[in-house]
């Protein structure tokens, strides 16, 4: 099998398990999220994270190089291997975080409360959350991955599935991509950064103020004019850190 088209695969398993993953954080731990609505993670529309799907290409070829190098025959190796992944997966949530910032401004994630912290986007903890994800995958994950791909290879019909993936992503992608267009012209104008989980949360709870039937798809589709809930959620933002520092 070409490794182009394993590498689709694996990007397609890991943005829609990745999505699962997040969707359950968002509801039960995430601090933009008070009420502990299900709210759809990440830019896009659809079910999936692409970052979760990189990383899974990430882990899967640092797998793939482990065993081909020998690492993992001695704990040493298997502990570099972790290390490999951990700094990996950081690397490329850093710099999601920093072109999302710099090029949207807009913060999809916000570890500024957490300790050794760097602009908010990444911090220890999650890189050690990393760590584990990736020792899963290894042990958990990485064996049948080649059956799984084998599988795949006795059955190219399911390429089909992959191609569509792919092709509804495109669309998803060129959608959210002028949505967050549209949320930089408010941040430029307003000398902020849109945080775009906080906003999100915003608008399920005031649809459920309204007694408008929730968006969990689409969910920064309105009648009012988005700019007027982003200034909402902006000072029910402020209204919070006030309350905390009471």
């Amino acid at each position: 099998m070409s490794t182009f088209l394993t590498l689709a695969y694996l990007f397609f398993l890991g943005s829609l398990f990745g999505w699962v993953l997040e969707l359950f954080f968002r509801k039960f731990f995430s601090r933009a999220n008070p009420e502990h609505k299900w709210i759809n993670p990440g830019f896009c529309v659809g079910p999936y994270v692409p970052l979760y799907g990189c990383g899974l290409c990430i882990l899967y070829l640092l797998a793939a190089l482990g065993g081909a190098t020998g690492w993992e025959d001695s704990i040493a190796g298997k502990a570099l291997l972790f290390l490999g992944m951990a700094v990996s997966m950081t690397a490329i949530e850093y710099i999601a975080g920093v072109l999302l910032l710099k090029v949207a401004k807009v913060r999809l994630w916000d570890y500024s409360m957490l300790w050794g912290n760097v602009d908010g986007l990444i911090c220890p903890l999650f890189s050690f959350f990393w760590a584990a994800l990736g020792a899963v995958y290894y042990f958990a994950v990485h064996p049948y991955i080649l059956d799984a791909l084998r599988w795949l290879a006795n059955n190219l019909a399911f390429s089909f599935v992959i191609g569509y993936f792919f092709g509804v992503f495109t669309l998803d992608l060129a959608y959210s991509v002028q949505l967050l267009a549209r949320l930089r012209k408010f941040a430029d104008e307003n000398g902020v950064v849109v945080k775009y989980e906080n906003l999100k949360a915003h608008l399920h709870v005031a649809r459920e103020r309204a007694k408008l039937a929730p968006r969990f798809f689409f969910p920064l589709y309105t009648v009012r004019p988005l700019a007027e809930h982003l200034r909402e959620a902006m000072d029910a933002l402020e209204e919070r850190r006030d309350r905390r520092k009471v």
